[in-house]
């Protein structure tokens, strides 16, 4: 302490100021070298049925999932299609099939159900070398609410963990031991940049997008020395029809957009925003105070909330 008794008046301070500006430059400087390895220099792994004839991806038919299973046909990958429409899934395989001449296959299943669809989806896969799953299936809430006031609270609560959570843990079990007897693979778990912080107004999907966050990368570290990735998707706004916006901006890109460039990643981030745009801002965020971030998401949510109800009201 004899260093701060010679300092003049607000010296203590001033030193404080100065080894924050370091801090923060150094960090800086860091997250720019790693963003030219990942968005610049980097060399994603090649995908395609080199890890396995075979892609899995679940909620298939629609947004992301509906991208990611187009993007590894293009990479010459076989599709399976899984979700709740028969209908929605023959229709997007037959596209599939056609556009880009691989094989599909679809399965359809309610991950809001419980175990039950497990046992029937791993017989539905039994025999087929998959190189890539993509855990994509997910559900959010209507609109932004307080937990108590959100409608159907105890159905949703049973439907948003077993959606979003037992069907990345259920999935995996069935595909990552068939990975590992061929030391190859690749699973990708779509979580969100909602898992990134806590969320007011959305405080149970947010718990659940950081357990597939946390799940993701704690796999990542068990089993990488044996050759399989495992990577954490945290996607921050998407036009898609889960978020309700239309019209994709730069920021807001389609899910073909967004899904080319998390692809990019692979191999490169274990944890990933998957596009420069959302890696940008996933960095302010993460320079803020945790405080300052849960605040302006509770001020963002309520004024989402307001304008929804609103409108509810109005019709």
């Amino acid at each position: 302490m004899e260093v701060f008794r010679t300092l003049p008046d607000g010296g203590f301070l001033y030193w404080v100021g100065v080894l924050s500006v370091v801090y923060i430059s150094v960090r800086a400087a860091y997250c720019l070298l790693a963003g030219l390895r990942v968005w610049v220099l980097g060399r994603p792994v090649v995908l395609g049925p080199g890890l396995g004839p075979w892609a899995v991806v679940t909620g298939a038919t629609d947004g992301i999932g509906k991208a990611y299973a187009e993007e590894l046909a293009k990479h010459g990958m076989n599709v399976v299609l899984i979700s709740r429409s028969q209908e929605k899934l023959q229709y997007v395989a037959s596209e599939i099939k056609e556009k880009f001449k691989v094989d599909t296959k679809i399965i359809v299943a309610d991950f809001g159900e419980r175990e039950d669809i497990y046992s029937r989806i791993k017989t539905e896969l039994e025999g087929l070398e998959i190189g890539v799953l993509v855990n994509n299936v997910g559900t959010s809430y209507t609109y932004p609410e307080y937990f108590l006031d959100v409608p159907d609270l105890d159905n949703t609560i049973t439907k948003m963990i077993n959606i979003n959570i037992m069907s990345v843990c259920k999935m995996t079990r069935l595909v990552l031991p068939g990975m590992l007897e061929r030391s190859k693979g690749v699973i990708l778990n779509i979580s969100s940049a909602a898992g990134m912080f806590p969320s007011p107004l959305l405080a149970l999907y947010s718990a659940t997008k950081a357990f597939v966050d946390f799940f993701s990368r704690g796999l990542h570290a068990e089993y990488k020395s044996k050759g399989i990735i495992v990577q954490s998707v945290l996607p921050f706004y998407v036009a898609t029809k889960m978020t309700k916006i239309r019209k994709p901006t730069f920021h807001k890109p389609t899910p073909e957009t967004y899904v080319r460039a998390a692809l990019g990643t692979v191999g490169l981030q274990s944890q990933t925003n998957g596009y420069l745009p959302h890696a940008a801002i996933g960095w302010i965020s993460s320079l803020l105070p945790i405080s300052a971030v849960i605040n302006l998401t509770m001020k963002t949510n309520k004024q989402v909330r307001a304008r929804y109800l609103k409108k509810m009201k109005e019709n």
